[in-house]
């Protein structure tokens, strides 16, 4: 079985069409599924919306990525988990890949990311230069990470003592199991954050993160990047 876990924290505008891109992959593969969305304390329709999808909702208290996205996993029945953020849309020829690279002995993987919508001139510019750092150094972007259950469960699941970066922890974790490979079919995930925090903030959180070290995502606070009240996005206006 495939176990798609999604954490999600006040996605009622976006959840939606993730758990259609979701549900349209499991109907069209030929292996049994499960949906489960994890509801971090949302106050809006977040878990109507999962439930009217289809999905299994698991509710938590954490506000804090790596347990939310380990409470999935836990009540998670399937051999492979494929973690995939609420604002991103999943397809067909992704996933049956991931399901390739595991069945030829990978432990586990991500893909080069693209941003949908009309984006700011700095994220234009630096962008491309990050996809491409993670694809070379095989390190997951968060919007879409797969691994075997075995894998996932040998190295402890995401390091709940991170609220940021989770994801480069579990993979580099993931690497010492076994084959870890970033594939070259992109998925799409919101630009949200980039269109709505200015270069300033960005470079801000940037020199955060540089003075801080692994400290400064061990705490909530200079991250507001991902905690903060979530911003207005121009794009989802239209």
């Amino acid at each position: 079985m495939i176990s798609f876990i999604v954490p999600a924290y006040n996605e009622e505008r976006l959840l939606g069409a993730t758990l259609q891109a979701i549900n349209a992959v499991a109907l069209a593969l030929d292996e049994a599924c499960e949906v489960i969305v994890v509801d971090d304390g949302s106050t809006d329709r977040t878990a109507d919306l999962a439930r009217e999808h289809g999905a299994q909702v698991v509710p938590v208290a954490h506000r804090q990525i790596a347990a939310t996205r380990n409470a999935g996993a836990r009540v998670a029945r399937g051999d492979v988990f494929v973690f995939v953020d609420a604002d991103t849309l999943v397809h067909e020829t992704l996933v049956v890949l991931a399901l390739q690279a595991l069945r030829n002995g990978a432990v586990g993987g991500g893909t080069v990311v693209r941003f949908d919508g009309a984006m700011p001139l700095y994220a234009r510019l630096t962008v491309p230069l990050v996809v491409k750092l993670l694809q070379v150094s095989r390190l997951a972007a968060g919007c879409f990470l797969f691994c075997t259950r075995t894998a996932f469960e040998a190295v402890g699941g995401f390091d709940e003592a991170l609220f940021a970066a989770e994801e480069l922890g579990l993979s580099q974790a993931l690497k010492r199991q076994g084959r870890f490979v970033i594939l070259r079919e992109p998925v799409l995930s919101s630009g949200r954050k980039l269109r709505t925090h200015s270069a300033r903030e960005m470079l801000t959180l940037l020199g955060h993160l540089f003075r801080g070290g692994m400290g400064a995502v061990k705490q909530r606070e200079g991250l507001e990047l991902w905690y903060a009240q979530r911003r207005e996005d121009p794009h989802q206006k239209r």
